[in-house]
């Protein structure tokens, strides 16, 4: 099945794209959630009609993206938690407590874009990478602390 991509995704292109995905996938995921049109005729020729916008407003959501990605790496976030012997964390630190101070602080991003592949389970400070768009990404420094 031919699709044509309104959206960047990191796994099949940019969008404004035109790519051949399996019908499943393109009928029952990029469809719904408009993430890509059905490459008939008539979408075609508007693809082309509206390409120019569709990479300007690509382009300025990448700007704002790293934009933000500045001010994310400007930031620390510090947590506190019960420690046990050897400097070794009660419970640890997740994506989603990570997730939940951001979105105190005023950061608007999705849980998902919070790539942490094992939650944090000692002390000290800590790197998370927070993805932002297919080509901006930020460093956050978060830092764990012996709860008194």
């Amino acid at each position: 099945m031919k699709v044509i991509l309104t959206k960047d995704l990191e796994h099949l292109g940019k969008a404004g794209a035109m790519v051949e995905v399996k019908p499943g996938y393109g009928r029952n995921y990029l469809l719904p959630r408009a993430l890509a049109l059905p490459a008939t005729e008539k979408n075609v020729r508007q693809l082309e009609h509206t390409k120019a916008g569709i990479l300007a407003s690509a382009s300025k959501h990448k700007a704002n993206m790293d934009a933000q990605a500045k001010k994310l790496s400007a930031i620390e976030l510090k947590f506190t938690r019960k420690v046990g012997e050897q400097n070794k964390l009660f419970g640890s630190v997740t994506s989603k407590d990570v997730y939940e101070q951001l979105s105190s602080k005023g950061f608007e991003i999705d849980r998902k874009q919070i790539h942490l592949p094992e939650p944090l389970k000692e002390l000290g400070t800590h790197e998370v990478e927070v993805k932002l768009h297919s080509d901006v990404s930020a460093k956050l420094k978060v830092t764990i602390g012996a709860e008194q």
